[in-house]
């Protein structure tokens, strides 16, 4: 599927590691077709000494050959980016935009380029345990799509969506959600300093507890409402912990906090 293409990555920060990890842990391609572009020669030269790929502080010239060009640079960016980068792309690739809230359409408008797949990845992805949700425009070829699914395929799970709209909300619940996790698992370790433990035995209590409960939840048939009754005996302890959680507004707060991120993500796609 990838073994004969170029990928060329102009941003070469976290996210875009953990796909070059990703494609060469999955052996997808080898680092000969792997070429990315930043503006930082230290940080280049780390990934070209640790993952023997090909860098360049020039990204019009870095994406001149590539099959499938990846964007993975800062939002508040994007502007210069396309002005450098229009007409200068192969017109056969496959742009594949990881830049949250920017829009199908202005990167074609801004590139003059119709082949473009846009997606949200979250940090898991650096581990390999990733969910991406991506769409594409309408010229995107059967091939292109499935290049896109492999790559994407590489950081974990991945699911495509027709509509566009929907990335904006991956990208506040998927795409931001490890955030609000690691606040949870923060505030609870925190707890357990103050009712007594070491911090060391506190962070494994609350990190093995958060894995072993997702782990649970993803083999289990039963609804979360149903696991989450398993542990609440009438009267117990859970039935305290939680009655005081929904006084204090928890799951407001967390579906507050996720329609602000969605609210955010509408507002960069404007250019605000």
């Amino acid at each position: 599927m990838l073994q004969k293409i170029q990928i060329a990555f102009v941003g070469p920060g976290a996210m875009a590691e953990a796909m070059i990890r990703g494609l060469l842990v999955e052996e997808l391609l080898p680092s000969s077709n792997i070429i990315a572009a930043g503006l930082r020669a230290v940080r280049n030269d780390e990934l070209k000494i640790k993952y023997s790929i090909h860098t360049s502080l020039n990204s019009p010239e870095a994406i001149a050959d590539a099959d499938v060009v990846v964007l993975s640079i800062k939002p508040q960016m994007l502007v210069d980016l396309l002005k450098a980068l229009d007409g200068k792309i192969k017109p056969t690739a496959l742009v594949l935009s990881i830049i949250a809230g920017a829009k199908i359409s202005v990167i074609e408008n801004g590139l003059s380029h119709p082949f473009v797949a846009r997606a949200m990845p979250n940090t898991p992805a650096q581990i390999g345990e990733g969910m991406s949700v991506w769409t594409t425009s309408k010229s995107v070829s059967d091939e292109q799509r499935a290049q896109a699914k492999a790559i994407l395929g590489a950081l974990g799970e991945e699911i495509f969506m027709e509509d566009e709209n929907y990335l904006d909300m991956a990208t506040a619940l998927s795409g931001t959600g490890p955030a609000y996790v690691f606040a949870f698992m923060e505030a609870m370790i925190d707890a357990g300093v103050h009712l007594g433990f070491p911090r060391y035995v506190s962070e494994k209590l609350v990190l093995q507890t958060v894995k072993g409960s997702v782990q649970y939840a993803m083999q289990s048939p039963d609804h979360l409402a149903r696991l989450r009754n398993q542990v609440t005996s009438p009267g117990g302890t859970s039935a305290e912990a939680l009655y005081y959680l929904d006084k204090a507004g928890f799951r407001t707060a967390i579906s507050r906090a996720v329609w602000a991120a969605y609210q955010k993500s509408v507002l960069l796609g404007k250019g605000k």
